[in-house]
């Protein structure tokens, strides 16, 4: 019986369950995916927190990414060990988004990426991002934890600044400018909690280090806000933020579950919901694009390590697809941009993660958090998530691939990854990774236009050419056609003596013809037959015969000819100098 061929369109979706299903699921499973999703759920709880604030909107909104974005993309992804949340990635393009268009214009701007990751994971593109360069991705990530630390300063040191940019030396400034601000409250408890995040993991103690130093940072906090009589309070949480939801007031974090709302009725940038028009989508669909790519990039690189991890094998189509409708829907109950988070995907395999139903639980147990435990989170001091934040970004920096790099790759692998970090923390991770890309190929032309040639050979250099006259030149080319060295392989075949009568392309280690190249082929074509000069093509595949052919290079007897191997080239070549033998009738 005949196989039903798969529709070329397809939704891939749920890859991630379904491989968990069809290697065998047991309970066993299902005990080590909770006690995961337990540590993971305690880890995502302060760092989806930290990382909403670090974005410029309330906690909560970190809080709601993780419990809808992180258990549907759990769902319905193509992994099956990501976690997905607000991650630090994300800061350096979601803060500026904040700031020109509020909390609303980020959610739609969420809304419009999720659609963007939807159609790249239909469309097959999941593989494509593989092809973004290491350099880049190594720099850019460098230069967002370095802006993500920057940004920390203030409430690290407990500074008063009176204005903030988007630009890294105008803020730079302004810290500076604060230094007399200090608030040595603030710095004593950042400092502590710092302390403890970097001690803490060596212990070998089996509670996460970030609930370990928040817990007693709050601690801290409260001891020293409730002795404190001069007015001087340590800044938390709940003295930060405030919430009014039907007609009720509070401070902190709203103790109750995400709940429906459409993002154009939040806040815009003066307070006052957003007006949704053509202009608006033309004006997010930038930032939009951008999260998309960051998103696809980071998830997919999540992916790909936790498959080094786990020996197992993810649908890259498929985690587009769950990522974007994770951040389709999210968005709807109050969730900021979401992607694979690295650090918690890798301490979901080391807990014991066997399946999705680990991340599912981790949602579960952030939503129980927020309804049983906002009253405490909010006692959380501003401090100790800038020197949570800190750590995040000092892991995220990765800073002795950096080095390692800079000292012992290729001195263009280097430029690009420190011109990529420049652009990164100077303008942004947008125009950095768009430049990276660009000097990259830049780099990849020369490199291919290095090994691709074409060059004379002796005709007594190859068995099958031997014994060929002088009349038959015979060219070597080696290496990809494309452009930027398309033009210089052919130009070196055009210079040949005018007693040349057929020249022989050797093109067996040609893999592949661009157009920039067909057109120069065309040209060479041209001027040949222009000098009464046969050409014969040796060793081309069989699609790229049809792709010249069809461009207008096709066989003419005596001018034109694809051959096999050098072999019948020879035979052609000797057939087309030498004349045919006059018949006796020719002769009486």
């Amino acid at each position: 019986m005949a196989k039903r061929r798969r529709s070329n369109f397809y939704i891939p979706i749920f890859s991630g369950f379904r491989a968990t299903w069809q290697s065998g699921y047991t309970l066993a499973d299902l005990r080590h995916d909770i006690l995961a999703g337990l540590t993971i759920g305690t880890v995502a709880l302060p760092l989806s927190m930290a990382l909403a604030i670090a974005t410029g909107v309330p906690p909560q909104h970190g809080l709601y990414t993780a419990i809808v974005a992180g258990a549907i993309i759990a769902i319905t992804g193509g992994s099956r060990f990501n976690v997905s949340g607000p991650t630090a990635a994300f800061v350096v393009i979601l803060f500026p988004i904040v700031q020109q268009y509020g909390l609303g214009g980020l959610l739609i701007a969420t809304i419009m990426a999720g659609f963007i990751l939807v159609a790249l994971g239909i469309a097959r593109m999941g593989r494509l991002i593989q092809f973004v360069p290491y350099p880049v991705v190594l720099g850019f990530t460098a230069g967002i934890a370095v802006v993500i630390a920057t940004m920390q300063i203030p409430d690290f040191l407990g500074l008063t600044i009176v204005e903030t940019g988007n630009h890294f030396l105008a803020n730079l400034v302004h810290m500076f400018t604060a230094l007399p601000s200090l608030d040595y409250y603030e710095l004593g408890i950042g400092a502590i909690t710092l302390t403890l995040l970097i001690i803490w993991p060596r212990l070998n103690i089996p509670i996460p280090a970030p609930l370990i130093g928040l817990i007693i940072a709050a601690i801290l906090g409260y001891l020293l806000n409730s002795t404190i009589t001069d007015g001087q309070l340590v800044d938390t949480i709940a003295s930060r933020f405030t919430w009014t939801i039907d007609g009720e007031t509070g401070y902190g974090i709203p103790p109750i579950p995400p709940t429906f709302t459409t993002p154009w009725t939040l806040p815009g940038p003066n307070g006052e919901p957003l007006v949704v028009n053509f202009s608006l989508i033309v004006d997010l669909a930038g930032p939009a694009f951008a999260i998309a790519m960051l998103g696809a990039i980071e998830s997919l690189l999540c992916a790909v390590i936790a498959d080094g991890l786990t020996k197992t094998k993810h649908d890259p189509n498929a985690e587009l697809v769950g990522q974007g409708l994770g951040n389709i829907i999210a968005p709807f109950f109050g969730g900021i941009t979401a992607t694979a988070a690295l650090a918690r995907t890798a301490t979901n395999i080391r807990s014991g993660a066997r399946s999705p139903v680990a991340a599912i639980v981790h949602s579960l147990v952030v939503l129980v958090a927020v309804l049983a435990l906002a009253g405490l989170l909010g006692m959380v001091p501003m401090a100790a998530l800038a020197a949570l934040l800190f750590i995040i970004a000092w892991n995220m920096s990765e800073a002795r691939h950096v080095i390692r790099v800079v000292r012992n790759a290729p001195g263009g692998d280097a430029a690009i990854l420190i011109v990529c970090f420049g652009l990164t923390v100077l303008f942004d991770m947008v125009v950095a990774v768009a430049v990276g890309i660009g000097l990259a190929a830049a780099l990849f032309i020369q490199r291919m236009a290095a090994i691709t040639n074409s060059q004379s050979r002796n005709n007594e250099a190859h068995p099958a050419t031997q014994g060929l006259p002088s009349s038959v030149m015979v060219y070597d080319v080696n290496g990809p056609l494309f452009f930027g060295v398309a033009e210089k392989a052919i130009t070196t075949i055009q210079g040949i003596d005018q007693q040349v009568k057929t020249v022989i392309l050797d093109m067996q280690d040609v893999p592949t013809i661009d157009a920039t190249a067909i057109v120069a082929l065309q040209s060479l074509v041209n001027k040949l037959q222009h000098d009464n000069v046969g050409l014969i093509m040796v060793g081309l595949p069989a699609r790229l015969m049809v792709k010249l052919s069809r461009a207008g290079i096709k066989k003419q007897t005596g001018k034109l000819m694809y051959c096999r191997n050098l072999s019948h080239a020879r035979d052609v070549a000797l057939r087309w100098i030498t004349p045919p033998a006059e018949t006796p009738e020719q002769v009486a």
